[in-house]
């Protein structure tokens, strides 16, 4: 005679998101959920809507409508000046906000990149800006001062940029892995170092323009320019191609080369990397001098295709708006790439949107802060959109599985 044994009761699993899925749906959360709070800031700082709000009890549906007015004609503005402007009068003007994005974006990429990189090695590089300044110097000097044939001067120009930022980070990179120095204090000092140097540089005979007593630089040579990729009506230039073409780089470096994986080893372990034969320290040094090489990058955008001269603002922030890419892209060469457009896309429209409604441009940094805010503290994200995670890479809502 046979016993069946009945079976326990398993409760079943829930669904489960891969890890880049979940890193999407929050990142999108996160966006959506700044852009909201920029809303209530356009609302409230709006004339009109606070005016309104003094009857609000009298007559709610007004004040209302002129928050309602006052967000929508914010933020179609900011998309028309970010991505096409459908009110132009020809098809080259209306896409003309797009080529401002991808200006804007192209040394947000480069420099996004380098941050990115570090991160990947456990390192922090705060020393994009530090680094930009010294490529763009590097590369401005051959840019205006050798007078070459165009391939050559300009091949010469980008490679003087990258090697500037690349020295300038390696000293970084040289003091961590024979001191021990902290590269966030390195970095940031060496930040000060070159914003004063360049200063200084830009006050002797060899970089100050002639007939000026500003500190600019003269204008680089034709030759060493970045061409423009849609004709002179339009900024957009090469410097966008160097961006995208980086992006692919670090992305053979990090999942398809030798050196790479010694990179991701020493970021995930450093102690265990050193206990599989992986030398730390030449490897920490390797990641900065070539971090350092893409900020001088993003800085070749700047001195050779936008600005065309040195100044003491020729970065223009744009070394610490890239930590902050860095951070919205969580690190991917894919995603640094798609923060770099949403950024360059809010600088962009940003200018628009004051322009055309008067709203406050600083509404944009706010919610470029508000992203990145949200996007480090995914707790709070669950948390208001009733999110709970299943485990690591998992996620579920938190009515319906399981309950």
């Amino acid at each position: 005679m046979t016993s069946t044994v009945a079976a326990p009761d398993v409760a079943e699993s829930p669904p489960t998101m891969r890890p880049w899925v979940e890193n999407l749906v929050l990142t999108a959360l996160s966006m959506v959920l700044a852009l909201a709070v920029g809303a209530v800031l356009i609302a409230v700082s709006d004339p009109d809507v606070t005016s309104a709000m003094q009857y609000f009890f009298a007559d709610p549906l007004n004040t209302f409508e002129a928050m309602w007015t006052s967000v929508s004609e914010a933020y179609a503005a900011l998309f028309q000046g970010a991505i096409f402007n459908f009110g132009a009068d020809s098809f080259s003007q209306g896409i003309r906000p797009m080529t401002e994005t991808l200006t804007v974006a192209a040394p947000l990429i480069a420099a996004g990149l380098s941050v990115a990189l570090a991160f990947k090695a456990g390192l922090f590089n705060i020393g994009a800006e530090g680094q930009m300044l010294i490529g763009a110097t590097c590369a401005g000097y051959v840019a205006f001062t050798w007078h070459l044939p165009g391939p050559l001067h300009l091949t010469l120009a980008v490679v003087a940029g990258i090697a500037g930022g690349a020295l300038w980070a390696g000293i970084a990179g040289l003091l961590k892995a024979t001191t021990g120095a902290h590269e966030v204090i390195t970095t940031i000092m060496l930040n000060y170092v070159a914003r004063y140097l360049v200063a200084f540089l830009l006050t002797t005979a060899a970089f100050q323009r002639p007939g000026r007593n500003d500190p600019i630089s003269p204008i680089v040579d034709a030759t060493a320019q970045l061409p423009r990729l849609l004709g002179d009506q339009f900024r957009l230039h090469g410097g966008i191609l160097l961006s995208l073409g980086a992006a692919v780089f670090v992305w053979w470096l990090l999942n398809r080369s030798t050196l790479g994986f010694r990179f991701r080893a020493v970021g995930a372990n450093a102690a265990a990397a050193r206990s599989a034969g992986i030398n730390v320290g030449r490897s920490i040094f390797q990641v900065m001098v070539i971090a350092g090489g893409l900020a001088g990058l993003a800085a070749v955008s700047q001195v050779l295709g936008t600005e065309k001269a040195l100044t003491g603002g020729i970065s223009a922030g744009v070394g610490f708006d890239a930590i902050t890419v860095a951070l919205l892209g969580r690190g991917s060469p894919l995603g640094v790439v798609l923060a770099g457009l949403l950024f360059g896309g809010l600088k962009a429209g940003g200018v628009t949107m004051q322009a055309q409604t008067g709203t406050p441009i600083d509404i944009v940094l706010v919610v470029q802060s508000l992203i990145v805010l949200f996007i480090a503290a995914p707790p709070l994200i669950r948390s208001i959109f009733r999110i709970r995670s299943g485990g690591i890479g998992s996620m579920q809502m938190s009515k319906g599985w399981g309950e």
